[in-house]
């Protein structure tokens, strides 16, 4: 296949684009440019995102019929893990809003024609290995504190998290090592989607420009990547329902975050043989 490539773009070369610095205006004009997308045709963007509930839901009564009732938390948070993958469409159709194009939701399903798939998908399973890598710790520290044993109930459980000492100490090993992941997908996919759909750069150079994002904007990004988290578990909380109107709005904003972030393609930026 002459045409797959992963590592660098289609000329073989590492390419490194111009970041900027950005304020809190602009990650305020990015969430609204993204609402703006999504109420441009609602009734589309919801019928393409109820998957995400959808499948909230399948994991939670498998977890839940498993007697896995303690990785419902972690399954929830750990959305905000592979969210940057789940939303390529979305950044596909803001994309094509952006150059006037048609923006039917069928038009979602474009990008698996785009030339950077091998990246995208390279990166994707990455992140999928992550959330997989976060559900295993999760439930290690559930293991190293409570034992084999699975939760008899619900209820039951939450008055063993919220009333003794070891549910305390499951809240802080949990979420300090929920916050390390979460860190390490903010460093390395803020914009890493959105730039391979713009410009074929392929993975690491994706991967490099979000760290460089990141290290360029660490108090704006680190504002970013909290409002992302409390704005996915709050859409988590009524059953995953709220995760068709988050999920899109964020997936839109990205795009425009994107776009604020990464100069605009120029024949001067930096190209080097991988």
């Amino acid at each position: 296949m002459a045409g797959f490539h992963v590592m660098a773009d289609a000329r073989g070369m590492h390419v490194q684009p111009t970041v900027r610095r950005i304020t809190i205006d602009d990650l305020r004009d990015a969430l609204r440019l993204g609402a703006e997308d999504f109420w441009a045709k609602p009734s589309h963007y919801v019928f393409l995102c109820l998957i995400y509930p959808i499948v909230g839901l399948i994991l939670t009564q498998w977890t839940s019929g498993a007697n896995a009732i303690q990785l419902i938390y972690p399954l929830m948070s750990g959305f905000a893990l592979v969210g940057p993958f789940a939303a390529i469409g979305l950044y596909e159709i803001s994309r094509r809003r952006e150059l006037g194009m048609n923006t039917s939701w069928r038009h979602a399903l474009n990008v698996r024609h785009s030339p950077a798939l091998p990246s995208i998908a390279v990166i994707g399973i990455m992140l999928l290995a992550l959330f997989l890598l976060w559900m295993f710790t999760a439930q290690s520290i559930y293991t190293s504190l409570f034992g084999d044993q699975p939760p008899a109930s619900i209820g039951g459980f939450i008055r063993e998290v919220l009333t003794t000492s070891r549910g305390w100490t499951l809240i802080l090993l949990g979420n300090a090592a929920g916050f390390v992941f979460a860190v390490i997908v903010l460093a390395t996919t803020v914009v890493a989607f959105p730039l391979m759909l713009d410009r074929d750069v392929g993975a690491v150079s994706a991967i490099e420009t979000s760290a460089r994002a990141v290290m360029a904007n660490p108090l704006m990004m680190a504002l970013w990547g909290l409002l992302v988290a409390v704005l996915l578990v709050v859409g988590s909380i009524p059953l995953f329902a709220g995760l068709a109107v988050v999920m899109p709005i964020l997936g839109h904003a990205t795009w425009h975050l994107y776009r604020k972030v990464v100069e605009p393609e120029r024949a001067q930026q930096i190209r080097r043989p991988m």
